[in-house]
């Protein structure tokens, strides 16, 4: 059942490590969406890991205008997290009204950053969006992981196994710098007890005001979500995205069923992520 030659010779795959090379957003929107990165997501395997750090684009550069409604201060919304989060529940033509609280009620939400949680309870269903289903489906991916490393281990397909190793060792690397640069800094003076109300004009005629106390709209909108790498973490990152490179070239060496397991694993993955 599991050999080298149990596809016609007449099929070859020997381009499939270049899947790894797709620039999908996947990894980054993720990471921009937790605020941070799980040792977990070593296991997690998808086109577009070598942008991970990337994260902070993910506001396609758009900085919107926000304005206090108490006390007419105008400022921009500089943090990317938050903008892209704003623009993805904002509605063209329409007035969205968010509330942003410092504990996420015991209710679940798919939209869940370490620093702030707005609650949308009138636009979300979480019995579909969250909860169960989307913990199963982000679990699914390691756990393809390890289930295609043990059929490369069982065919004995040690170039394939050494092309998903480097893979690996990429994420590590890149989990490594995300979170040593997601550790939260300044975010302005306290002003406990003190109610906020923020009105934020988004690109497409997309209006969001949120409310809150202003220390938590302070946590959303003030200071950086991930810093600047420092000079080894910059050469980290660059090796690690040189060894996706690396395994693109190197895949070809790996068998036709190797191959196959590498191509599905890479194209489910992100199925999965963008799903969970």
């Amino acid at each position: 059942m599991f050999s080298t030659s149990s596809i016609s010779g007449h099929i070859t795959l020997e381009s499939a490590g270049l899947i790894a090379l797709a620039d999908l957003s996947d990894v980054a929107l993720r990471t921009a969406l937790t605020g941070t990165a799980s040792y977990l997501d070593v296991l997690v395997l998808a086109p577009g890991i070598h942008q991970q750090q990337s994260a902070v684009k993910i506001n396609d550069g758009e900085l919107p205008g926000a304005a206090s409604m108490t006390n007419g201060y105008i400022f921009r919304v500089e943090n990317p997290a938050i903008v892209h989060y704003l623009w993805h529940i904002g509605r063209i033509g329409q007035l969205v009204t968010a509330h942003v609280s410092p504990k996420p009620p015991r209710r679940l939400n798919p939209f869940t950053n370490r620093f702030f949680r707005i609650d949308l309870s009138p636009h979300i269903t979480p019995v579909f969006v969250a909860g169960i289903r989307a913990t199963l489906l982000y679990l699914t991916c390691p756990i393809l992981t390890i289930v295609v490393s043990a059929l490369l281990g069982a065919i004995r397909d040690w170039w394939a196994f050494g092309v998903l190793g480097m893979l690996v060792l990429t994420r590590f690397i890149n989990v490594v710098v995300i979170k040593r640069r997601s550790k939260e800094g300044w975010k302005g003076k306290k002003e406990p007890g003190v109610e906020g109300d923020l009105f934020i004009l988004l690109s497409q005629d997309r209006w969001v005001r949120l409310q809150g106390l202003v220390d938590d709209l302070k946590a959303v909108t003030a200071g950086q979500w991930l810093r600047g790498e420092t000079a080894e973490e910059g050469f980290s990152v660059g090796f690690a995205t040189l060894l996706v490179y690396a395994c693109a070239a190197l895949a070809g060496n790996a068998s036709t069923v190797g191959s196959l397991h590498f191509a599905c694993l890479l194209l489910s993955s992100p199925a999965l992520c963008h799903f969970s």
